[in-house]
C-alpha cells in the first residue's frame, strides 16, 4: 500500500478546511430563530440580551402574533414557535409538535379616559363583554356607572380596540369573555382571531396601544408587561370570587396557583376566570412549540439550552417585567419532556 506523503501545502489545506467546517458549525449555532406571541416578546427579548452576554448566542425573534408563530413552526421556517393559545393534544400529535410553558402573565383592559387614573375604573366580565359586543356604547352607561358609584364618568362614546392579527392575547381575552358571558360565547366565541362585533383593529400589542393612546374614550387589551412599560391606564376587574383586583404579578400568580401541571396532558392548560380572592381573571401562560423530530438537532439543542438558562437564571428579569415564572417542580417536568420527546431523525434524544 502506498502512503501518500503529507506536504506543508496539503497540511495547510486540511487545517483551513477543518477550521472552515468548525466556523460553519459555530456560525450555525450562533443564532436561533423564533416567532409568534407578542405577549411573550418583552421577556424573550430581555432573556436573549442577558443570555447573549454569557453565551454569545443570539435570538432572532419575530413578534408577529401567536397565529403567525404557529404557522411558522408548522412550516419549519423557525427553530421554535411561540403561542399564548396552547394547542390541543390531538393537534400536537397531528403536527408532530410538543409544547411547554415558559412564563405566566395577565391580559389587561386599558382605557383612554382623561382624568381617570390607572386602577380607578372598575369593570366586571359581563360589562366588558357588553362593551365589546357594542351594546354598551358610552362611558356613562348605567351598567358601567353601577360598578363605579361616586365616580364622575364622561358621556364620551366608547371606541372598542382589538387585535387585527391572529393573537394568543386575543385567545386569552375571548376565552375569558366566553366564560363570563353566554351571549359572547354564542355570538363570537373564543379563538386567536374572531369576527369582532364592533371596533377597530390594531396589529400586535403596539397597534392596539397606539389606537388607545390616540383615541379619546377608547378601550383595548394588552399584555400587562407592555401596559406597565408604556404607562397605560388599566382597569380593575371583578374576579370569580366577586373581588375587584389589580393585574399585579401576585394576583396573576394567585390565578395560576391552581394549575396542576403534573396532571395536564401536553401542558394544555387555560387559566382564565380561576377562583380565589386575589386571582386576576384574565390570566394565561405562554408556550413554546417545537418539533418532536428535529431536522437540525444542533439548533434545537441551542433552543433548549436558551430556555434552560432562562428558567434557571431569568426569574429576576421576569419579575421586573411583571411576569410570573414557573415553579421548579414544573420546570423539572418540562425538562423531562425534552429528554423523552425531542429527538433527531435517528431517534436519538437531543437533550
Amino acid at each position: 500500500m502506498q502512503i501518500k506523503k503529507t506536504t506543508p501545502r496539503n497540511l495547510a489545506t486540511a487545517l483551513l478546511l477543518s477550521a472552515g467546517l468548525a466556523f460553519a458549525a459555530n456560525s450555525q449555532a450562533a443564532e436561533i430563530t423564533g416567532a409568534g406571541s407578542t405577549f411573550a416578546y418583552p421577556i424573550y427579548a430581555k432573556w436573549a440580551e442577558a443570555y447573549k452576554a454569557t453565551s454569545g448566542l443570539s435570538l432572532n425573534y419575530q413578534s408577529i402574533g401567536s397565529g403567525g408563530g404557529i404557522a411558522q413552526i408548522k412550516a419549519k421556517t423557525v427553530d421554535f414557535g411561540a403561542s399564548d393559545m396552547p394547542l390541543a393534544p390531538d393537534v400536537l400529535e397531528k403536527e408532530g409538535l410538543i409544547q411547554f410553558p415558559t412564563v405566566i402573565g395577565g391580559v389587561v383592559p386599558v382605557v383612554n379616559l382623561p382624568g381617570i387614573r390607572p386602577g380607578a375604573l372598575h369593570l366586571d366580565g359581563k360589562t366588558l363583554a357588553d362593551i365589546y359586543l357594542g351594546k354598551v356604547k358610552s362611558w356613562d352607561d348605567p351598567e358601567i356607572a353601577a360598578l363605579n358609584k361616586g365616580m364622575k364618568l364622561p358621556d364620551t362614546r366608547i371606541t372598542v380596540v382589538h387585535r387585527s392579527d391572529g393573537s394568543g392575547t386575543t385567545f386569552i381575552f375571548t376565552n375569558y369573555l366566553s366564560k363570563v358571558s353566554p351571549e359572547w360565547k354564542a355570538k363570537v366565541g373564543n379563538d386567536t382571531s374572531v369576527a369582532w362585533p364592533a371596533g377597530v383593529g390594531g396589529k400586535g400589542n403596539e397597534g392596539v396601544a397606539s389606537f388607545v393612546e390616540r383615541i379619546k374614550g377608547s378601550i383595548g387589551y394588552n399584555e400587562y408587561a407592555y401596559v406597565m412599560q408604556n404607562k397605560m391606564t388599566y382597569t380593575l376587574m371583578q374576579n370569580a370570587d366577586g373581588q375587584f383586583v389589580t393585574p399585579f404579578a401576585k394576583n396573576v400568580q394567585a390565578a395560576a396557583a391552581g394549575t396542576d401541571w403534573a396532571h395536564v396532558t401536553d401542558f394544555y392548560a387555560i387559566q382564565t376566570n380561576e377562583p380565589g380572592k386575589m386571582s386576576w381573571p384574565i390570566t394565561g401562560s405562554t408556550f413554546v412549540l417545537m418539533h418532536k423530530v428535529e431536522d437540525n438537532p444542533e439548533r434545537a439543542k441551542a433552543v433548549l439550552n436558551f430556555f434552560a438558562w432562562s428558567y434557571a437564571h431569568g426569574e429576576k428579569i421576569a419579575a421586573g417585567l411583571d411576569y410570573v415564572t414557573l415553579p421548579q417542580s414544573v420546570i423539572k417536568l418540562i425538562e423531562a419532556t425534552w429528554k423523552s420527546d425531542i429527538k433527531d431523525s435517528s431517534g436519538k434524544p437531543i437533550w
